[in-house]
């Protein structure tokens, strides 16, 4: 991984063999990034996407191995009982340009990932909100 900042912006190439999920996180904690936005696109060769079942408050994932193009990943940082927590959502296309999309839990660069993350002056937090069943926005200070 490297990257270059422009005054918020952090600009990041993620390499091949590096898992994307894990990879920002620490890179937002290393960097002391606790609210802000993350966006990019490249590439994986293994990948798992999630949908939360809103009636059984789960997570249901699916694993994807091959070649797949990330057309789009998108998701917000924020923190969570102290520490970084990152919620991305990512959209992928196979070799028959067929997409399939979720919430992101895992993917290994296959090539390269180029991601912006935009950093937020403040803090937002999480709190486990079990109507939902999610880690929600907490506004309480």
């Amino acid at each position: 991984m490297d990257f270059a900042k422009f005054g918020s912006k952090y600009i990041v190439r993620l390499d091949k063999g590096e898992e994307i999920f894990s990879t920002l996180k620490d890179f937002c904690t290393k960097n002391s990034i606790k609210l802000g936005t993350v966006y990019g696109l490249g590439s994986t060769n293994a990948i798992t996407i999630g949908l939360f079942n809103t009636h059984e408050k789960k997570y249901y994932s699916k694993e994807f191995k091959g070649d797949f193009e990330i057309l789009n990943l998108t998701g917000n940082i924020t923190t969570m009982n102290g520490e970084t927590y990152l919620h991305l959502h990512v959209i992928i296309s196979d070799s028959d340009l067929r997409s399939y999309g979720g919430h992101l839990n895992s993917a290994i660069v296959s090539g390269t990932a180029e991601i912006i993350v935009e950093s937020i002056d403040g803090t937002v937090d999480r709190k486990f909100d079990s109507e939902v069943g999610l880690n929600l926005y907490n506004f309480r200070r």
